[in-house]
């Protein structure tokens, strides 16, 4: 198509999400997940983070309050995927939403990385996972990438946990 290439020091700063109910989804991401309030924008919208960046999750309800979750098979939002540094801290939050009774979506080991899916009160879907050192990633016999999606090692995650 073209030779350009989005520079390879770019991230994804934060995502936005409509949501039906401010304080729930505010339970949700700061009371189970952790994350720090930093701001609210009126009664309708709040910007949380990890660590006291500007904000990593946008909230609002300017056009979604009371609202159902959107349909499963349309269009949009899959899941926002949340990277924590180590694997020990994401055994500590899977630790964390058992003992809450928080229910688990799925688990995998996709090689270069473990993950745990579970969604939010408006049926949005959430990733938490950790990302193994890139010289441990899986590769073919052509050096490409080779993801893959296997059970995970729930015992062993949650064994650093303790």
């Amino acid at each position: 198509m073209n030779d350009y290439k989005i520079p390879a020091a770019t991230r994804i700063g934060h995502v936005h999400l409509k949501v039906s109910n401010l304080q729930r989804s505010l339970d949700f991401y700061c009371g189970l997940l952790g994350f720090e309030l930093i701001q609210t924008y009126g009664t309708d919208a709040a910007f949380i983070s990890a660590g006291g960046y500007h904000h990593h999750i946008g909230l609002n309800t300017w056009q979604s309050k009371g609202s159902g979750p959107a349909p499963a098979n349309a269009p949009g939002l899959f899941h926002t995927a949340i990277l924590y540094a180590e694997r020990k801290d994401l055994a500590q939050i899977v630790k964390r939403l058992r003992e809450a009774g928080y229910s688990l979506t799925g688990a995998a080991d996709h090689g270069v990385s473990e993950a745990i899916y579970l969604d939010d009160p408006d049926k949005n879907g959430v990733e938490l996972y950790w990302d193994r050192p890139k010289a441990e990633w899986p590769r073919n016999e052509d050096g490409e990438l080779d993801m893959y999606t296997r059970q995970l090692d729930m015992h062993g995650l949650l064994a650093l946990a303790d």
